[in-house]
Formats: structure tokens, sequence, C-alpha cells
């Protein structure tokens, strides 16, 4: 018996889930693939900046503060997935315009609005977060959100 192949959305999404592994977050692991033409052209996972230490080995600065998720992301020593995705195709040379981000979790404020700058046309995630401008915004800026249904 053959098994059915996967739609491309959700092979997308098992990817940004494998990704999401690499995180060095304690909080919360996060994966993001960017596609353009069904090809990946970036991935990012949260985690700290190259060369610093991660919070895995020296903790949690958000925990240590009791802030809680969706506020004062800047008080983080970690970059989100979709930023270090935006980062990666930057890095390397690659146009992220007219892409599609694929996201473990929906984007914060911050990610947001460098998706809407770096010319990101739709936006697909799984899990929900507590920022409610975030989607305001990317809907404003004409982004096509989807939160991803595995049942569909």
């Amino acid at each position: 018996m053959v098994t059915p192949r996967p739609s491309w959305e959700q092979y997308f999404m098992d990817i940004a889930h494998l990704v999401s592994s690499r995180s060095t977050c304690v909080r919360r692991r996060v994966g993001a693939v960017l596609v353009r033409d069904k090809h990946i052209i970036a991935t990012g996972y949260n985690g700290a900046p190259r060369g610093v230490a991660h919070c895995l080995d020296v903790g949690c600065l958000r925990d240590k503060m009791q802030i809680p998720s969706g506020e004062r992301h800047e008080m983080c020593r970690g970059t989100h997935a979709e930023q270090n995705a935006i980062i990666q195709a930057a890095l390397h040379g690659v146009s992220t315009n007219d892409a599609t981000l694929y996201c473990t979790h929906q984007p914060c404020i911050l990610c947001a609005k460098m998706l809407i700058n770096a010319g990101i046309k739709t936006v697909v995630f799984r899990g929900e977060y507590p920022d409610g401008l975030a989607l305001e915004l990317m809907n404003e800026a004409g982004l096509i959100i989807k939160q991803w249904d595995e049942e569909e």
C-alpha cells in the first residue's frame, strides 16, 4: 500500500517543527522556514546570537524576572526563529520578497514588523502566541495569515 504524499504545507510545517529542535530557549522551542516557489530559502530557530552563551547554559532572564510570555521582548538574550530565518537569507544574499514563512508559532509584534518589511507575503503558523497586535499589523499590511490546522 502506498502512503499518500503530504501536502506542501504539511511538508514545510514538519520541517519547521524539526528546525525547532535546534532551539536553545528554555521556554518555547520555535522553528521557522522561509519558502519561495516550493524551495526552502532559509530556516531559523530561537536562540542566543552567535558567540553568546545560550539560555540552556546560563538560565532564562525572563524566567528570573518573571516576565509573562508575549511581553517585554527586549528582555531576552535570544533571537526569534523568524528573525534568524530573515537574517540567514540576508547573510547568504537570498531575497525574501514574496516568500512564505512556515512557523511553529504565531509571530510576535517584533517579528511581524520584520516580516512585513522583508516582503514576506504569507505566514502559516501552528501554535498561538499572545500578541493580537502582531496579527492586526500583518493583516493591515496585506499579508495572508493562516493558522495551520493539521486536519485540513
